[in-house]
């Protein structure tokens, strides 16, 4: 998080606005759709109903980054479809989740007469974390935007040999797919596109040189290893005499 020569500097303080387009749904996401009627309001008032998770499926979602939502959410299709009891499909994607809850309510008015309260979220943020993570795999964290740092924090963080200014972003857009790199030691990021993840978001981390010559990840381990080294070549000297 430095000042690199050459960039315009941010200082401590300053205040950085954001202007975040709103994410459009793609294959293979998923969403949790809640709809209620005027009597579902009156009997449960206001709150919406929680998705019922077990705690087994909780601790396998934390465990391997699975989708909390996959047994009760619904996914979007090769076709960008979703499959919704009684209506059926609807197309979503390329739509924000706002576009997508308009066509909900509208498909679903021709079957309900009464007001209806029609509710979209998207299932989690779901992102890979590759290369050098001290805990890499796939993770999916169940809130609405995530920060780059939070993703390596949730990811156990970067390991001491990790390169943090060759960062790899892989990225899917709905035209395809892009690759990005990103420097974190560069206070810049904190007002690029890149700051905030995206789902589907593949985060990769390359060594530096030390892990490629066999080093120790830090001086202790370095050193471990020269002087075992130094060690078995003079076993092995004393042999040969």
């Amino acid at each position: 998080m430095q000042n690199l020569e050459g960039n315009s500097p941010i200082e401590d303080g300053a205040l950085i606005t954001y202007e975040i387009p709103e994410y459009k749904l793609q294959y293979n996401d998923i969403i949790d759709v809640n709809v209620q009627t005027i009597d579902d309001l009156i009997a449960s008032g206001f709150n919406s109903k929680p998705t019922q998770t077990n705690s087994s499926m909780g601790n396998v979602s934390a465990q391997s980054g699975g989708d909390i939502y996959y047994m009760t959410g619904f996914s979007v299709d090769q076709h960008g479809n979703i499959r919704l009891p009684v209506v059926g499909d609807v197309y979503v994607k390329d739509k924000t989740l706002e576009e997508v809850r308009i066509s909900v309510e509208e498909s679903m008015r021709k079957f309900v007469k009464s007001e209806l309260y029609v509710k979209v979220k998207l299932g989690g943020v779901r992102y890979s974390a590759l290369g050098e993570f001290r805990r890499p795999g796939k993770f999916t964290v169940l809130q609405d935007r995530m920060t780059i740092f939070e993703a390596i924090a949730n990811a156990g963080d970067l390991t001491t040999v990790a390169k943090r200014d060759e960062v790899l972003l892989i990225r899917q857009y709905p035209e395809g797919t892009r690759l990005h790199r990103i420097n974190l030691l560069d206070r810049q990021i904190v007002a690029s596109p890149f700051y905030f993840i995206q789902p589907n978001d593949q985060l990769y981390i390359e060594p530096m040189k030390v892990r490629e010559t066999g080093t120790g990840e830090n001086t202790a381990q370095t050193l471990a290893l020269v002087f075992s080294g130094i060690t078995a070549l003079a076993l092995i000297l004393n042999l040969l005499k």
